[in-house]
């Protein structure tokens, strides 16, 4: 496989199917901010963290590939001349869904109950957590605006919607197995 093809010089990329867009274009943002995401995962993945988490976030990144993969692929070049789809790999679909709904379940048994708003930090794992929760979620904000445009598998929107719930919670377990402090947001009041 070859690392550069010189097919991009110019500012365009081919979808699945063919189709060239601009680089720029919403689905090729979609995408890449998946990719994006994918990569903070892995960061949190390298961390000094339990192998079931490691193991989890392993699965998790090859969902994001997979889901990248669909969002790379137009409505329109989803099945082939010959009837076959064109991605001959395991959607996204609600079972996917569960796996993080379990995670997340899991997670929370052994947490305390939240009370306040918790701000962003207290150990640089947590901190990993929390920035890749907010890409999450700005890669959930893109596909939303591409689903106004195109319309986009539905079990992807349900799927970036429960991974920022899942790497929330992963923050807060984090911090417990950390023994890290969780700090709440109590705002001040004005005098």
């Amino acid at each position: 496989m070859k690392i550069y093809t010189k097919t991009g010089d110019k500012g365009t990329t081919a979808l699945f199917g063919g189709t060239r867009v601009p680089k720029h274009h919403l689905r090729i943002e979609s995408y890449g901010t998946v990719d994006e995401l994918n990569s903070y995962i892995g960061l949190i993945r390298d961390q000094n963290i339990s192998e079931e988490q490691k193991d989890a976030l392993l699965k998790i990144q090859n969902e994001l590939f997979t889901l990248g993969a669909m969002l790379a692929t137009p409505a329109d070049k989803e099945i082939l001349k010959n009837g076959k789809e064109r991605l001959n790999i395991p959607k996204i679909q609600p079972e996917t869904v569960v796996f993080l709904e379990d995670e997340i379940d899991r997670m929370n048994e052994e947490l305390p109950p939240m009370t306040n708003f918790i701000l962003p930090g207290g150990h640089q794992t947590v901190s990993f957590c929390h920035i890749t929760r907010c890409v999450c979620r700005r890669t959930e904000r893109l596909v939303t605006q591409l689903n106004e445009e195109e319309t986009i598998n539905s079990d992807i929107l349900t799927y970036l919607n429960r991974l920022s719930d899942y790497l929330f919670v992963l923050a807060r377990k984090l911090t417990k197995d950390l023994s890290a402090k969780e700090i709440p947001w109590i705002p001040k009041k004005e005098n």
